[in-house]
């Protein structure tokens, strides 16, 4: 909201060069009242970042109900460790799963379908470790529970997809943003690429669309974008810490759209310059301008 149509709706235009303090404090309160679209929160610690992140947006009880059952989705695909930003970060995935439980989730569910050796993968990520300290049942895909699904989008019509997301009564999708030598960046709508059976290669062809269609199907309760450390180049595996960038932040939102575009500020780019965000926000699933959202940043 902007001063002059505050002062409109507020009805006192006409006091404005007399009691300017007054206003002020009007105008700072009805500010304070927009609740945020996206929370962007930075400090040292990546636990208590993510904590203030979700607090901010109004609290984890705000989303997770008691005898909930909640699967948490990171990304645990690659056999790196946290340093190497490649995954999500342990210590997010545990604050997120502690949350859940103080919010009276009867049980919290973690898992990914990893490009490498799952074995390696839960445990060099330090996910599985963490995860499961913070009392999360961590366990490896099942190619058993995938079921073919009818998406009915552009690009995919049915696809087998892992049915524990459809089962859970919440979903909080935990990206990591980096680098993506095919889509150039992923984050949170490509995150659901670990919930897909069968050859994912099959949609590298019609890759943005696909991740739109996937996204249409895959409604995540919350979303909380991982960019403690962002991977800025050799995605989506990394390896080399120099291409690592530490920002020791965490973005929470509910809109995918609004919540890749503004992770696609991290890397000196607009949501615009991602294939999958223009299509997305043109087929009316979020919002992609950043000037159109209230963004509240804090730090710790």
């Amino acid at each position: 909201m902007d001063r002059r149509r505050f002062l409109k709706l507020a009805g006192i235009s006409g006091i404005g060069l007399t009691v300017p303090n007054k206003l002020d404090e009007l105008f700072n309160d009805a500010e304070a009242s927009v609740k945020p679209a996206l929370v962007v929160a930075t400090g040292i610690s990546p636990s208590k970042i993510t904590k203030a992140a979700i607090d901010a947006f109004g609290g984890i009880k705000k989303f997770i109900s008691r005898g909930d059952i909640v699967v948490i989705k990171p990304n645990m695909a690659w056999d790196r460790l946290p340093e190497q930003a490649a995954n999500s970060n342990p210590e997010v995935v545990a604050t997120v799963t502690g949350l859940c439980y103080e919010a009276g989730a009867k049980k919290v569910k973690v898992f990914d379908r990893s490009v490498n050796d799952p074995g390696r993968c839960y445990v060099q990520s330090g996910i599985a470790g963490a995860a499961s300290a913070a009392g999360a049942v961590v366990s490896y895909v099942d190619d058993r529970k995938f079921r073919d699904m009818k998406i009915n989008g552009e690009a995919l019509k049915t696809w087998p997809l892992y049915k524990e997301i459809f089962e859970a009564d919440k979903i909080i999708n935990i990206p990591v943003a980096k680098h993506h030598g095919l889509a150039k960046l992923t984050m949170s709508m490509k995150n659901w690429m670990g919930v897909m059976g069968g050859s994912r290669d099959r949609i590298h062809q019609k890759l943005d669309q696909s991740l739109v269609d996937l996204s249409m199907v895959i409604k995540p309760t919350l979303t909380v974008l991982d960019a403690v450390r962002i991977l800025t180049a050799n995605g989506p595996q990394g390896g080399n810490l120099n291409d690592v960038k530490k920002l020791n932040t965490v973005i929470v939102g509910v809109d995918q759209v609004a919540v890749d575009s503004f992770g696609a500020t991290l890397f000196g780019m607009k949501g615009s310059d991602l294939g999958y965000v223009k299509i997305a926000a043109e087929s009316g699933l979020g919002t992609m301008d950043l000037t159109k959202i209230n963004i509240k940043r804090i730090k710790i």
